[in-house]
């Protein structure tokens, strides 16, 4: 593992950065998609332009399953550390693409279709960089405070979507309206794939992990493998699928329901996520330390009872709440109980498959529930709003969460009884 803690910080660092831009690259797409959107599509309402934006968001989604088996098998059959070297090459193509794309008046329907295709190769890049970036931040670090160490996965995975809202802050601060939706949407995507090149570099130096090369590979096709866990499978699906609709819910689409049913401006909803996303980074190792003292279990299960409880009530009460401290100590407060999953989120999944198959098992479902439930959040709650039943996406939200609830009651301690120890 390159010997020592020495050796333990510079692989959770390297780990770490390179999943920063992976995110920021990712993230960059939904929060300049109120400037950008009307330029890849027909003229209409900004309503009709962020349904079809959201909906290309959702497109990305469903190529993550197919990249976490692409990248997942080759993480565990050719190492972390090459998956993870791969998967940001990608997401700088896809950056690159975006950046340098037509629009609907120069190409017309094109313009769309090379929106679309930018996205379906981020869509591979960040399937296959969730179930390697968690199996190899879960490998590297010491199993007392790995709970802790491997919440560094959110805190960045948070902290790309922070640089993104940060750098819309600031182009909304030195550039008019009419520039950005113009030609100014188009810098963090030139930011992105630039910083993906310097973590492609960063990402050669990394050391592969020791239980990779300790892993033993039994007979049979990887599917057959993986198939001999559905126990796990179906738990790591059904956690996915209430977490990632909740943070889908409170991060991404919070700042188009600000503005779109909560009548803030663009500005006022930008400025409050992008403090709310800060607050939410910081909590990220507390939760995960919390789960070293008291156990995974505990914190799921306290997310799936509180994410049942309060989704409607929230969701209802931030639809009225008055710009400033009122809507931002709400969003800090649902923030607050989405930690309880999103901290140990890689951890806990990494911890339940041995190491012949972890990234893909940790992937693979991860993938499949983000796809479904995840991605496409933004866009079923568009169309909820569209047919004037904006109440029925909070009954949603919270069925899910409801069954997030019952996977972590079947889930045991992996605290106690870890894989990455036992294999």
């Amino acid at each position: 593992m390159g010997g020592g803690k020495p050796g333990q910080i510079r692989q959770i660092f390297g780990g770490a950065a390179g999943n920063l831009v992976e995110w920021y690259d990712w993230y960059a797409y939904s929060a300049f998609a109120l400037y950008f959107g009307p330029r890849f599509f027909p003229p209409g309402d900004d309503l009709v332009a962020a349904l079809n934006s959201a909906a290309i968001f959702a497109v990305g989604f469903l190529m993550r399953p197919i990249g976490s088996w692409i990248l997942g098998a080759w993480a565990d059959k050719r190492g972390r550390k090459s998956a993870l070297t791969l998967s940001v090459a990608m997401m700088c193509t896809g950056s690159l693409m975006i950046a340098v794309a037509p629009t609907y008046d120069q190409v017309g329907l094109l313009a769309p279709a090379i929106l679309l295709l930018a996205r379906l190769v981020q869509g591979l890049s960040v399937g296959g960089e969730y179930g390697a970036s968690a199996t190899f931040m879960s490998e590297v670090a010491q199993a007392k405070w790995r709970g802790f160490l491997a919440s560094f996965q959110y805190v960045t995975l948070v902290g790309g979507q922070l640089l993104a809202l940060a750098l819309l802050v600031l182009l909304q601060a030195v550039l008019d309206d009419a520039a950005l939706k113009d030609w100014g949407w188009r810098i963090p995507f030139v930011v992105g794939a630039a910083c993906a090149v310097l973590v492609f570099w960063l990402r050669t130096g990394l050391v592969e992990t020791e239980a990779f090369e300790k892993a033993v590979v039994p007979p049979g096709s990887l599917l057959s493998r993986l198939m001999a866990h559905p126990r796990e499978l179906l738990i790591v699906l059904a956690l996915t699928a209430g977490g990632s609709l909740w943070f889908y819910t409170f991060t991404t689409y919070m700042q188009k329901y600000l503005v779109l049913s909560a009548g803030w401006s663009k500005e006022e909803a930008t400025s409050a996520s992008a403090v709310a996303l800060l607050i939410y980074m910081l909590m990220q190792p507390l939760f995960g330390a919390a789960s070293d003292l008291f156990g995974r279990r505990a914190l799921l299960v306290t997310f799936g009872v509180l994410a049942s409880l309060t989704t409607v009530p929230a969701l209802t009460a931030l639809g009225t709440a008055s710009p400033g401290l009122e809507g931002l100590a709400m969003m800090v407060g649902c923030l607050g109980i989405l930690s309880c999953y999103t901290a140990i989120s890689g951890v806990v999944k990494a911890e339940m498959f041995p190491a012949h198959i972890r990234a893909i098992g940790v992937g693979m479902p991860y993938a499949m529930g983000v796809a479904i439930f995840g991605g496409s959040a933004e866009y079923v709650a568009l169309a909820f709003k569209g047919a004037g039943l904006e109440s029925g996406f909070f009954w949603y939200v919270t069925g899910m969460a409801g069954i997030a609830l019952v996977a972590a009651l079947a889930l045991p301690d992996t605290r106690r009884h870890s894989r990455i120890e036992t294999d």
